[in-house]
Protein backbone atom coordinates (compact mmCIF):
# COMPACT_ATOMS: atom_id res chain seq x y z
CA UNK A 1 0.00 0.00 0.00
CA UNK A 2 1.10 3.29 -0.54
CA UNK A 3 -0.92 4.77 2.13
CA UNK A 4 1.40 7.22 4.13
CA UNK A 5 1.22 6.57 8.01
CA UNK A 6 -1.58 8.70 9.92
CA UNK A 7 -1.85 9.85 13.67
CA UNK A 8 -5.03 10.43 14.37
CA UNK A 9 -6.43 11.64 18.21
CA UNK A 10 -9.48 10.49 20.28
CA UNK A 11 -11.20 12.53 23.07
CA UNK A 12 -12.88 12.16 26.30
CA UNK A 13 -14.49 15.18 28.19
CA UNK A 14 -17.49 16.01 30.43
CA UNK A 15 -19.94 17.85 28.50
CA UNK A 16 -22.69 20.00 29.50
CA UNK A 17 -26.16 18.66 28.84
CA UNK A 18 -27.56 21.32 25.63
CA UNK A 19 -24.84 23.97 26.16
CA UNK A 20 -23.25 23.95 23.21
CA UNK A 21 -21.03 27.10 23.35
CA UNK A 22 -19.36 25.56 26.23
CA UNK A 23 -19.08 21.90 24.67
CA UNK A 24 -17.82 23.67 20.97
CA UNK A 25 -15.43 25.35 23.32
CA UNK A 26 -14.30 22.24 24.88
CA UNK A 27 -13.57 20.96 21.46
CA UNK A 28 -11.39 23.53 19.97
CA UNK A 29 -9.08 23.32 23.37
CA UNK A 30 -8.83 19.49 22.72
CA UNK A 31 -8.66 19.86 18.90
CA UNK A 32 -6.10 22.22 19.72
CA UNK A 33 -4.13 19.99 21.39
CA UNK A 34 -4.13 17.17 18.92
CA UNK A 35 -2.98 19.51 16.03
CA UNK A 36 -0.15 20.10 18.35
CA UNK A 37 0.69 16.47 19.23
CA UNK A 38 0.94 16.03 15.41
CA UNK A 39 -2.57 14.19 14.65
CA UNK A 40 -4.31 14.85 11.18
CA UNK A 41 -7.85 14.16 12.69
CA UNK A 42 -9.19 14.07 15.79
CA UNK A 43 -12.31 12.19 16.96
CA UNK A 44 -15.30 13.27 19.39
CA UNK A 45 -17.48 11.46 21.48
CA UNK A 46 -21.08 10.92 20.23
CA UNK A 47 -23.72 13.53 20.29
CA UNK A 48 -20.33 15.31 21.98
CA UNK A 49 -21.83 18.92 20.91
CA UNK A 50 -25.39 18.43 22.58
CA UNK A 51 -24.56 16.11 24.92
CA UNK A 52 -26.35 12.77 24.82
CA UNK A 53 -28.36 11.46 28.04
CA UNK A 54 -30.59 14.68 28.76
CA UNK A 55 -32.62 13.91 25.19
CA UNK A 56 -34.78 11.36 26.82
CA UNK A 57 -36.02 13.68 29.24
CA UNK A 58 -36.47 16.05 26.04
CA UNK A 59 -40.30 16.52 24.11
CA UNK A 60 -40.26 17.52 20.51
CA UNK A 61 -40.38 20.91 20.86
CA UNK A 62 -37.12 21.04 22.87
CA UNK A 63 -35.41 18.48 20.50
CA UNK A 64 -36.77 20.87 17.99
CA UNK A 65 -34.49 23.93 19.43
CA UNK A 66 -31.43 21.81 20.24
CA UNK A 67 -31.33 20.09 16.27
CA UNK A 68 -29.51 21.86 13.38
CA UNK A 69 -29.15 21.93 9.84
CA UNK A 70 -26.25 20.05 8.46
CA UNK A 71 -23.59 21.45 7.02
CA UNK A 72 -25.34 24.92 7.28
CA UNK A 73 -26.47 24.98 11.00
CA UNK A 74 -23.64 27.21 13.38
CA UNK A 75 -22.39 24.22 15.43
CA UNK A 76 -21.23 22.43 11.62
CA UNK A 77 -19.95 25.59 10.64
CA UNK A 78 -18.11 26.45 13.65
CA UNK A 79 -16.57 22.91 13.48
CA UNK A 80 -15.42 23.69 9.91
CA UNK A 81 -13.66 27.11 11.18
CA UNK A 82 -11.94 25.38 13.98
CA UNK A 83 -11.09 22.85 11.47
CA UNK A 84 -9.77 25.52 8.94
CA UNK A 85 -8.03 27.59 11.78
CA UNK A 86 -6.39 24.64 12.84
CA UNK A 87 -5.66 22.80 10.01
CA UNK A 88 -6.90 19.43 11.29
CA UNK A 89 -9.59 17.28 10.51
CA UNK A 90 -12.56 16.99 12.82
CA UNK A 91 -15.14 14.15 13.93
CA UNK A 92 -17.93 15.30 15.96
CA UNK A 93 -21.73 14.67 16.91
CA UNK A 94 -25.00 16.65 17.18
CA UNK A 95 -28.62 16.51 16.21
CA UNK A 96 -29.17 16.92 13.13
CA UNK A 97 -32.80 18.21 11.84
CA UNK A 98 -33.97 17.66 8.24
CA UNK A 99 -37.54 18.26 6.88
CA UNK A 100 -39.74 16.88 9.26
CA UNK A 101 -37.02 14.35 11.27
CA UNK A 102 -34.08 14.29 13.59
CA UNK A 103 -31.35 12.42 13.66
CA UNK A 104 -28.13 11.34 16.15
CA UNK A 105 -25.78 12.75 13.70
CA UNK A 106 -21.74 12.37 13.56
CA UNK A 107 -20.09 14.73 11.18
CA UNK A 108 -16.67 15.31 9.72
CA UNK A 109 -15.20 18.19 8.43
CA UNK A 110 -11.82 19.71 7.48
CA UNK A 111 -10.85 22.84 5.85
CA UNK A 112 -12.84 22.49 2.60
CA UNK A 113 -16.18 22.01 4.39
CA UNK A 114 -18.00 18.47 5.49
CA UNK A 115 -16.51 15.66 4.13
CA UNK A 116 -18.65 13.08 5.35
CA UNK A 117 -22.04 12.73 7.61
CA UNK A 118 -23.50 9.57 9.66
CA UNK A 119 -27.10 9.07 11.16
CA UNK A 120 -27.20 6.62 14.02
CA UNK A 121 -29.02 3.20 12.56
CA UNK A 122 -29.96 2.25 15.80
CA UNK A 123 -31.06 5.47 17.83
CA UNK A 124 -33.17 4.68 21.14
CA UNK A 125 -32.71 7.49 23.43
CA UNK A 126 -35.25 9.55 22.53
CA UNK A 127 -38.55 8.13 20.43
CA UNK A 128 -38.14 11.90 18.01
CA UNK A 129 -34.91 10.49 16.75
CA UNK A 130 -35.50 8.90 12.86
CA UNK A 131 -33.08 5.75 12.28
CA UNK A 132 -30.09 6.70 9.33
CA UNK A 133 -30.00 3.63 6.32
CA UNK A 134 -26.60 4.62 5.35
CA UNK A 135 -23.65 3.41 5.28
CA UNK A 136 -20.72 6.43 5.24
CA UNK A 137 -17.29 5.78 3.12
CA UNK A 138 -14.69 8.73 2.94
CA UNK A 139 -11.28 9.74 3.03
CA UNK A 140 -8.95 11.24 5.21
CA UNK A 141 -5.10 11.47 3.88
CA UNK A 142 -5.66 8.92 1.57
CA UNK A 143 -7.34 6.11 4.08
CA UNK A 144 -10.69 5.05 3.56
CA UNK A 145 -13.08 5.95 6.71
CA UNK A 146 -16.20 4.85 7.96
CA UNK A 147 -18.71 5.97 11.14
CA UNK A 148 -20.79 3.87 13.34
CA UNK A 149 -22.34 5.33 16.12
CA UNK A 150 -22.37 3.13 19.35
CA UNK A 151 -24.70 0.51 19.30
CA UNK A 152 -24.19 0.73 15.60
CA UNK A 153 -21.41 -0.95 16.44
CA UNK A 154 -22.93 -3.45 18.39
CA UNK A 155 -24.53 -5.24 15.55
CA UNK A 156 -21.41 -6.52 14.07
CA UNK A 157 -23.27 -6.83 10.41
CA UNK A 158 -23.59 -2.78 10.72
CA UNK A 159 -18.87 -3.46 11.09
CA UNK A 160 -18.56 -6.03 8.56
CA UNK A 161 -20.59 -3.79 5.73
CA UNK A 162 -18.56 -1.08 6.62
CA UNK A 163 -15.11 -3.12 6.06
CA UNK A 164 -16.45 -4.60 3.02
CA UNK A 165 -16.86 -1.14 1.73
CA UNK A 166 -13.79 -0.54 1.94
CA UNK A 167 -13.16 1.01 5.59
CA UNK A 168 -9.51 1.36 7.11
CA UNK A 169 -10.55 2.98 10.19
CA UNK A 170 -13.69 3.03 11.36
CA UNK A 171 -14.60 6.10 13.92
CA UNK A 172 -17.05 4.77 16.71
CA UNK A 173 -18.01 7.53 18.94
CA UNK A 174 -19.82 6.10 21.99
CA UNK A 175 -21.68 7.19 25.19
CA UNK A 176 -21.32 3.98 27.09
CA UNK A 177 -20.61 1.87 29.98
CA UNK A 178 -21.23 2.12 33.59
CA UNK A 179 -25.58 1.00 33.15
CA UNK A 180 -27.04 -1.82 33.84
CA UNK A 181 -26.98 -4.76 31.84
CA UNK A 182 -28.03 -8.80 32.65
CA UNK A 183 -24.37 -9.47 32.51
CA UNK A 184 -22.84 -9.87 35.90
CA UNK A 185 -21.26 -6.88 37.90
CA UNK A 186 -22.33 -4.48 35.53
CA UNK A 187 -24.42 -1.36 36.43
CA UNK A 188 -24.32 2.57 37.43
CA UNK A 189 -21.45 3.70 39.42
CA UNK A 190 -21.99 6.24 42.72
CA UNK A 191 -22.00 9.49 42.54
CA UNK A 192 -19.73 9.46 45.95
CA UNK A 193 -16.91 7.47 43.96
CA UNK A 194 -16.53 10.47 41.32
CA UNK A 195 -17.18 13.02 44.08
CA UNK A 196 -13.94 11.67 45.71
CA UNK A 197 -12.18 11.33 42.83
CA UNK A 198 -9.00 13.15 43.70
CA UNK A 199 -8.72 11.62 47.54
CA UNK A 200 -9.53 8.57 46.24
CA UNK A 201 -8.60 7.90 42.66
CA UNK A 202 -7.87 3.92 42.74
CA UNK A 203 -11.62 3.42 44.06
CA UNK A 204 -12.77 5.06 41.05
CA UNK A 205 -10.43 4.01 38.65
CA UNK A 206 -11.23 0.33 39.97
CA UNK A 207 -15.13 0.98 39.05
CA UNK A 208 -14.06 2.07 35.80
CA UNK A 209 -11.83 -0.22 34.90
CA UNK A 210 -14.06 -2.85 35.99
CA UNK A 211 -16.51 -4.71 34.58
CA UNK A 212 -19.32 -1.75 34.78
CA UNK A 213 -16.88 0.06 32.12
CA UNK A 214 -13.19 -0.82 30.48
CA UNK A 215 -13.40 -4.48 30.99
CA UNK A 216 -16.54 -4.71 29.36
CA UNK A 217 -15.44 -2.89 26.60
CA UNK A 218 -12.42 -4.93 26.22
CA UNK A 219 -15.38 -7.91 25.91
CA UNK A 220 -15.78 -6.91 22.14
CA UNK A 221 -14.38 -3.90 20.75
CA UNK A 222 -11.22 -5.87 19.78
CA UNK A 223 -12.88 -8.50 18.33
CA UNK A 224 -14.73 -5.52 16.09
CA UNK A 225 -11.14 -4.60 15.00
CA UNK A 226 -9.32 -7.62 14.68
CA UNK A 227 -12.33 -9.62 13.10
CA UNK A 228 -12.58 -7.23 10.59
CA UNK A 229 -8.66 -6.52 9.78
CA UNK A 230 -9.41 -2.65 10.75
CA UNK A 231 -8.21 0.60 12.70
CA UNK A 232 -10.90 1.23 15.25
CA UNK A 233 -11.18 4.76 16.99
CA UNK A 234 -13.39 4.91 20.37
CA UNK A 235 -14.51 7.89 21.84
CA UNK A 236 -16.07 8.57 25.15
CA UNK A 237 -16.99 11.00 27.42
CA UNK A 238 -15.82 11.03 30.82
CA UNK A 239 -17.89 11.76 34.36
CA UNK A 240 -21.39 13.34 34.03
CA UNK A 241 -23.59 12.76 30.44
CA UNK A 242 -26.52 14.44 31.86
CA UNK A 243 -27.29 12.52 35.18
CA UNK A 244 -25.21 9.05 34.28
CA UNK A 245 -20.71 8.49 34.79
CA UNK A 246 -19.68 7.40 32.01
CA UNK A 247 -15.77 5.76 32.34
CA UNK A 248 -13.87 7.79 29.45
CA UNK A 249 -11.42 5.25 28.03
CA UNK A 250 -10.89 6.52 24.83
CA UNK A 251 -9.18 4.49 22.86
CA UNK A 252 -7.72 3.54 19.54
CA UNK A 253 -7.14 -0.05 18.17
CA UNK A 254 -5.08 -1.26 15.85
CA UNK A 255 -6.39 -4.29 13.35
CA UNK A 256 -4.63 -6.85 15.31
CA UNK A 257 -7.11 -5.79 18.07
CA UNK A 258 -4.31 -4.28 20.18
CA UNK A 259 -4.89 -1.03 21.87
CA UNK A 260 -1.78 1.50 20.53
CA UNK A 261 -3.54 4.35 22.84
CA UNK A 262 -6.21 5.13 25.35
CA UNK A 263 -7.08 7.81 27.55
CA UNK A 264 -6.40 7.63 31.37
CA UNK A 265 -6.92 10.35 33.35
CA UNK A 266 -10.50 12.08 35.05
CA UNK A 267 -9.76 15.05 33.01
CA UNK A 268 -11.12 16.16 29.93
CA UNK A 269 -8.23 14.79 27.25
CA UNK A 270 -6.75 13.38 23.99
CA UNK A 271 -4.71 10.19 23.27
CA UNK A 272 -2.64 9.89 20.05
CA UNK A 273 -1.79 7.05 18.39
CA UNK A 274 -0.06 6.32 14.33
CA UNK A 275 -1.14 4.25 12.11
CA UNK A 276 0.59 2.39 9.40
CA UNK A 277 -0.81 1.01 5.76
CA UNK A 278 0.78 -2.29 5.99
CA UNK A 279 -0.94 -3.98 9.29
CA UNK A 280 -4.21 -3.75 7.23
CA UNK A 281 -2.81 -6.63 5.49
CA UNK A 282 -1.17 -8.39 7.76
CA UNK A 283 -3.91 -8.78 10.28
CA UNK A 284 -6.31 -11.58 10.15
CA UNK A 285 -8.95 -9.77 9.86
CA UNK A 286 -7.84 -9.37 6.36
CA UNK A 287 -6.98 -13.26 5.48
CA UNK A 288 -10.93 -13.77 7.09
CA UNK A 289 -12.70 -11.34 4.92
CA UNK A 290 -11.12 -13.05 1.80
CA UNK A 291 -11.76 -16.11 2.78
CA UNK A 292 -15.79 -15.75 2.85
CA UNK A 293 -18.24 -17.90 1.05
CA UNK A 294 -21.72 -15.47 1.17
CA UNK A 295 -23.09 -17.86 -1.25
CA UNK A 296 -23.32 -20.28 2.21
CA UNK A 297 -25.00 -17.58 3.92
CA UNK A 298 -26.41 -14.54 2.32
CA UNK A 299 -30.15 -16.18 1.87
CA UNK A 300 -29.35 -16.57 5.87
CA UNK A 301 -28.75 -13.17 6.73
CA UNK A 302 -31.20 -11.69 4.75
CA UNK A 303 -33.94 -13.69 5.97
CA UNK A 304 -37.08 -11.11 7.23
CA UNK A 305 -36.34 -9.94 10.81
CA UNK A 306 -38.27 -7.04 13.58
CA UNK A 307 -35.75 -5.43 15.26
CA UNK A 308 -36.11 -4.88 18.46
CA UNK A 309 -33.91 -2.16 20.23
CA UNK A 310 -34.47 -0.80 24.22
CA UNK A 311 -31.32 -1.12 26.67
CA UNK A 312 -32.09 -2.87 30.26
CA UNK A 313 -31.45 0.87 31.49
CA UNK A 314 -34.03 2.40 29.16
CA UNK A 315 -36.95 -0.04 30.37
Amino acid sequence: MDMKDLKIAVAQFQPRSGDKVYNLNVIERLATQARDAGANAVSFHELCITAYTHLRDLDLSQIHELAEAIPSGPSCQQLIQIANELEITILAGLVEHDQDKYYNSYVCVDQTGLKAVHRKIHPFISDYLSAGNDYCLFEIEGWKCGILICYDNNIIENVRATTLLGADIIFAPHVTGCTPSPMPGRGFVEHSFWEHRKEHPEALRAEFDGRKGREWILRWLPARAYDNGVYYAYSNPIGYDGDQLKNGNAMILDPFGDILAETRSFEDEITVANLTAEKLKLAGGYRYRNARRPDLYKDILTRKHQPVLKPVWMK
